[in-house]
C-alpha cells in the first residue's frame, strides 16, 4: 500500500510540473503596443540588449529608453548603443558614445554601427544612411562598404564632393572585378562629367565583407 501512495504521490508532482512548464511557456511576450520598456539584465549580452530595445531606436522614444535601460557595459554594448542612437538620427550622441571608448576599440564599436546601419542603405533610405556611414568613416577610415555607402547616399542627395571623395577612396581599397566597382566606376565617371546629371540607378548585391 504504501508502495502505491509512493506511486502517486510521485505522480502528483510530475503533473505539476507539466502544468507550470506550460503556463510559463504560454506566457506572452512583452508587447511594444503596450508601451512596456525592454528591461536588461546584468547577464545579457549586447546583442540580446539590442534585439529588445531595437523598437526602440527612433527619435521620440529613445529618451525614454536612455533613462530606463542601460546596455551592457562592454565594447559591443557601446557599439549597439551608438547604433540605436545613430538609428534615431542622433549622430552626435552616438560619436560621444563611441568617443568615450578606447581609442583603439572605436574601430570597432563603428563595425557594429555599420552592420546595423546597413539595411538602412539597402532600403535607399539615403537621408539616413549618409551620416550613419560617414560616421562609420570617421573611426574606420579604411571600411570600403561604408565608403561605397556613404558615397551612393550623398550622389542621390546631390552631395557631389562627398560622394566624389568616398567612391575614389572606395575604388583605391576595393579591387574586385564585380558590381560594386563597375557600379562605382560608372557614378565616378558621371561626377566627374561636367554635364552630369543626378539620375537613377540600380544597386548592385552586396558581396559580402
Amino acid at each position: 500500500m504504501r508502495r502505491v501512495y509512493h506511486i502517486l504521490g510521485w505522480s502528483y508532482v510530475a503533473f505539476c510540473g507539466v502544468v507550470v512548464t506550460r503556463s510559463v511557456l504560454a506566457k506572452p511576450a512583452p508587447s511594444h503596443a503596450s508601451g512596456s520598456l525592454p528591461v536588461a539584465s546584468t547577464s545579457a549580452d549586447a546583442t540580446e540588449w539590442f534585439r529588445r530595445a531595437r523598437p526602440y531606436c527612433n527619435a521620440v522614444e529613445i529618451t525614454v529608453l536612455q533613462r530606463q535601460v542601460s546596455p551592457p557595459a562592454t565594447l559591443e554594448g557601446a557599439g549597439f548603443h551608438a547604433a540605436c542612437f545613430a538609428l534615431a538620427g542622433k549622430i552626435d550622441d552616438a560619436r560621444r558614445i563611441i568617443d568615450a571608448l578606447p581609442a583603439t576599440d572605436r574601430p570597432r564599436a563603428a563595425g557594429i554601427v555599420f552592420d546595423v546601419g546597413h539595411p538602412v542603405a539597402d532600403a535607399g533610405d539615403d537621408r539616413s544612411a549618409a551620416p550613419i556611414m560617414e560616421m562609420v568613416i570617421d573611426y574606420w577610415p579604411g571600411h570600403y562598404m561604408a565608403l561605397y555607402h556613404a558615397a551612393m547616399a550623398e550622389y542621390m542627395l546631390g552631395q557631389h564632393d562627398l560622394a566624389r571623395r568616398n567612391l575614389s577612396e572606395f575604388l583605391r581599397l576595393y579591387n574586385a572585378n564585380d558590381g560594386w566597382r563597375s557600379n562605382g566606376l560608372e557614378i565616378l565617371r558621371r561626377l566627374n562629367d561636367s554635364t552630369e546629371q543626378k539620375v537613377e540607378f540600380k544597386r548592385p548585391r552586396e558581396p559580402g565583407l
